[in-house]
C-alpha cells in the first residue's frame, strides 16, 4: 500500500497523537475534481510565486551580497512558509482521500483510535477555520501588492496563508465526513510513544529503524519536529 493511501496516528506520549501521511514532492495533494478549479489554479500559482521565492533567496545568498531588510524580511517568508507546507502536508493530502487505511498504535482499540482521530479532525477544521477568516482579511487588505512586479513579500504571505488553510480546513472536513476509513493496529506506531519521552540523540537509531519499516521515509524528520513542540 503506498504511503499517501494510508493515515497513521502517531502517538507522542502523554495521550497525545498526531495524524501523519507522506506524499511525494511530485504528487498532487488535491485528486478530486476541484484540481481544474479556482483553489487549484490559484495553489499552482502559489507553488510557481514558491519556487521563484525560493530561487531568488538562495541566489542573494550564495552570492554574499548585503542582506538588507527586503532580504531578510523575503528569507522569513520563505522559512515561514516552508514550515506551514510541512505541518499542513497531511491535511492538505486528505483532500481527495475517499477511501484510506487508518494505522494506529496496537495498544488501542479501533474505537477508541477513531475517537481520537475526529477529535484531531474537529480540531483542525476549528483551528484553520479561524485562520482562514483572519487571513481572507489580511489578503484582502494586501492584494493590491500581488498584482505588482517583483517579490511583494506581505501579498504573497498572505495570500499563501488563506490558500494553506483553506485546503487544510478543507481535508479535514473531506475526512471527518466523507472518507471511508480501514482501521489497522500496528505494533511499531505503539513503540514510538515510548521515544517521544527520550532525547532525539537517543532514540534517533530505533526511529530511523520504525520509519524504514514502515516505509515513511520522512516520519523522523515530522516526529522530532511534533514531539519537540509539545515539550
Amino acid at each position: 500500500m503506498a504511503a499517501a493511501d494510508a493515515v497513521y496516528l502517531v502517538p507522542l506520549g502523554a495521550e497525545r497523537f498526531e495524524l501523519y501521511t507522506e506524499v511525494a514532492d511530485d504528487e498532487p495533494t488535491d485528486h478530486g475534481p476541484a484540481r481544474t478549479g479556482f483553489w487549484h489554479r490559484t495553489l499552482h500559482k502559489l507553488q510557481e510565486r514558491w519556487r521563484h521565492a525560493v530561487h531568488s533567496a538562495s541566489t542573494e545568498r550564495e552570492s554574499g551580497g548585503p542582506a538588507g531588510r527586503i532580504a531578510l524580511a523575503r528569507d522569513w517568508v520563505v522559512r515561514a512558509i516552508a514550515k506551514s507546507i510541512a505541518e499542513q502536508r497531511t491535511l492538505w493530502s486528505l483532500r481527495g482521500m475517499t477511501s484510506a487505511a487508518f494505522i494506529y498504535p496496537d495498544d488501542l482499540t479501533e474505537s477508541s483510535a477513531t475517537v481520537v482521530r475526529e477529535q484531531l479532525l474537529a480540531q483542525a477544521r476549528r483551528h484553520h477555520g479561524w485562520w482562514l477568516l483572519a487571513n481572507l482579511v489580511g489578503a484582502a487588505v494586501t492584494a493590491a501588492l500581488v498584482l505588482l512586479p517583483g517579490p511583494n513579500i506581505i501579498g504573497y504571505y498572505f495570500l499563501f496563508r488563506l490558500i494553506s488553510h483553506y485546503l487544510s480546513w478543507s481535508g479535514a472536513r473531506q475526512a471527518s465526513a466523507h472518507t471511508a476509513w480501514r482501521g489497522r493496529p500496528e505494533p511499531a506506531l505503539t513503540e514510538l510513544g515510548t521515544l517521544a519521552r527520550l532525547p532525539p540523540d537517543a532514540r534517533a537509531q530505533r526511529l530511523a529503524a520504525i520509519a524504514s519499516h514502515l516505509h515513511l521515509p520522512r516520519l523522523v524528520e515530522f516526529f522530532d519536529r511534533v514531539a519537540a513542540a509539545g515539550r
